[in-house]
């Protein structure tokens, strides 16, 4: 699982262009947003960069917290 912060997502439709852009990369990749704490889990087969692009692709920049 990576972690992400994405300061700039605030509302409904951030969380859902995120999702959208992180299934698009990989369909069975698992994602949950938390939009209190702004931050992005992802369970995926995809690495930390690829996934970084699928989310700056949708518009919003963020930076790694943690990858497990």
């Amino acid at each position: 699982m990576t972690r992400f912060s994405v300061p700039d997502m605030s509302c409904g439709h951030c969380t859902a262009a995120i999702e959208k852009a992180i299934a698009a990369a990989d369909p069975a990749a698992k994602v949950s947003c938390d939009l209190d704490a702004r931050t992005v889990d992802v369970d995926s087969s995809l690495n930390e960069q690829a996934l970084s692009d699928a989310i700056r692709e949708a518009g919003y920049e963020s930076t790694t917290l943690a990858a497990t």
